[in-house]
């Protein structure tokens, strides 16, 4: 089965002179994404954790190949990329990757056609999951109370019919076919 690159990490500042790094983390999984021994593919190659720690809500991350201060501050802004198996899911139920998000089509709880997932933003407040509303961006926060249901097999989400939700609508929804 192939492999799906995810982003779990970016590479922040250096952190002291032993060639520590401050990373920003892009997973709801950071111990099991950063564990010791877990080997990152970037852009410059491959990074293997050797030590982490949390300051405060800062993930202070080092790195094997990066042994000092100078080294460290190269690495600033690079990706940290995991190959997963495609069916592979986070432990828990309710969250999943934006692999398997993408690409999935968007119904109204009243059944009509909204337009695909197209990608899901990670914003600080909370995850946007953007939508292809007849070639217009839709965007839906990626919350229980508006986005109800994620049925992975069926290849839909569903996402609550609310006033403004979905703008100009009215004639741009399809009945789905159950």
């Amino acid at each position: 089965m192939a492999g799906v690159e995810v982003r779990v990490g970016r590479i922040g500042r250096a952190h002291g002179v032993r060639g520590d790094v401050l990373v920003d983390v892009r997973t709801d999984e950071p111990e099991r994404r950063f564990a010791v021994g877990t080997v990152f593919d970037t852009a410059r190659g491959h990074l293997t954790v050797e030590r982490t720690r949390w300051q405060g809500r800062r993930l202070v991350a080092h790195f094997r190949e990066i042994t000092d201060r100078s080294a460290a501050e190269g690495w600033s802004g690079i990706d940290l990329e995991l190959s997963l198996k495609a069916d592979e899911r986070p432990d828990d139920p309710d969250e999943y990757y934006d692999h398997q998000l993408v690409g999935l089509t968007a119904v109204t709880d009243g059944g009509r056609v909204v337009g695909p997932v197209v990608e899901v933003l990670h914003l600080p407040g909370q995850d946007l999951l953007v939508l292809d509303h007849g070639g217009r961006d839709v965007l839906v926060p990626f919350v229980t109370e508006l986005v109800p249901t994620v049925d992975l097999a069926a290849g839909r989400v569903v996402v609550s019919e609310l006033p403004g939700l979905v703008a100009g609508d009215d004639a741009a929804g399809a009945e789905v076919d159950e």
